[in-house]
């Protein structure tokens, strides 16, 4: 086994992929209090508490939401929650002694098993467990068990996956979206109102440019991919890929723009008794699309995951929460360009 290999069966290890996810709560909370902080530390004294306020509840609601995601979204894509570290660990001792009282391993290998009941291998140990038990059918067998490998997932499939992954991606947005009005209520009273359509458009251009979209495309590609009968990871992720610029980057953005325009922002002017029609008209005039920037670019790194999970790789599932609170915070503060 090379070292490529090695290193992504020490990456599906499921262990590893639990005890990641036990983190990152904590790795959200503290990255959400740092951003605070620095938010506050760049505002003027007088205003220092009003920030806090509006910046901490903002980005709670939203981490809060991202880190429920996953229970909601598996609850209503009527999909199954990993096994937790405690579960994993009760299978690994089940499985480890039954092997080695039936195959009797030399000392170095049934030390390493012995490790894998409770504890994550290192890729030195990973290769190596490899190297020596890859060679009897027995051997396979076992290793499938203890750390399976990714499996392609089949067409019938796919939209169930892209369901779930579409669910996970709109609770943070919908949680950030209600932090910012909150945060808003509170820190501003007289303005708060106005706000919103900022909010749910931005809301809509993440989500459908940065996350609905995209699933949807790498979805297509996929379909495709698998009616042609291609069945190569590499092929079906370069499939994805393409498939989450055109239908997603492309496509995700003018549908949110067109949906702000001439929907969200005619259904608040039309809602708001107070501006006349010159106000409305003016606002009509002045609207401008939401166009893709950088960082935007950047939150398309979710879609590495995305690309990760329909391939069949688990191992990236827990960082999704991080990335989607960020989607959901930009929409809490109504960011447009």
């Amino acid at each position: 086994m090379n070292n490529i290999k090695a290193f992504g069966k020490f990456l599906d290890q499921p262990l590893l992929v639990s005890k990641f996810q036990r983190k990152i709560p904590a790795i959200l909370a503290s990255t959400s209090i740092a951003y605070t902080v620095s938010q506050v530390k760049k505002t003027e004294k007088e205003h220092k508490k009003e920030q806090a306020l509006k910046t901490g509840i903002t980005i709670g609601v939203t981490a809060i939401s991202a880190l429920a995601a996953p229970y909601i979204a598996s609850k209503l894509a009527n999909r199954a929650l990993p096994l937790n570290t405690d579960s994993i660990i009760s299978n690994n001792k089940k499985l480890v002694d039954y092997f080695i009282k039936n195959t009797n391993p030399e000392k170095e290998i049934t030390n390493i098993l012995e490790k894998s009941k409770e504890k994550i291998l290192n890729l030195k140990e990973v290769k190596k467990l490899y190297q020596n038990l890859n060679k009897t059918e027995e051997g396979k067998i076992f290793l499938e068990k203890l750390i399976p490998s990714p499996q392609n997932i089949s067409a019938k499939d796919i939209f169930s996956e892209i369901g779930y992954l579409s669910i996970f991606g709109a609770v943070p947005v919908v949680g950030g979206i209600l932090g910012g009005i909150f945060a808003d209520r509170l820190t501003d009273k007289p303005h708060w109102k106005e706000k919103i359509p900022a909010k749910i458009e931005e809301g809509a251009y993440q989500y459908l440019a940065n996350i609905f979209m995209c699933n949807v495309g790498a979805g297509i590609a996929l379909g495709i991919t698998e009616k042609a009968g291609i069945t190569s990871k590499a092929s079906r992720a370069i499939g994805m890929t393409l498939g989450i610029i055109t239908t997603g980057i492309v496509g995700g953005s003018k549908i949110a723009n067109f949906i702000s325009s001439k929907l969200i922002e005619p259904c608040f002017n039309k809602c708001n008794k107070t501006k006349n029609i010159l106000e409305k008209e003016l606002l009509k005039q002045t609207h401008k699309d939401r166009t893709p920037e950088i960082l935007d670019i950047g939150l398309h790194t979710d879609d590495i995951a995305t690309v990760s999970l329909l391939s069949g790789l688990k191992w990236i599932e827990p960082a999704l929460p991080l990335m989607y609170t960020l989607s959901g915070y930009r929409a809490g503060i109504g960011y447009r360009n």
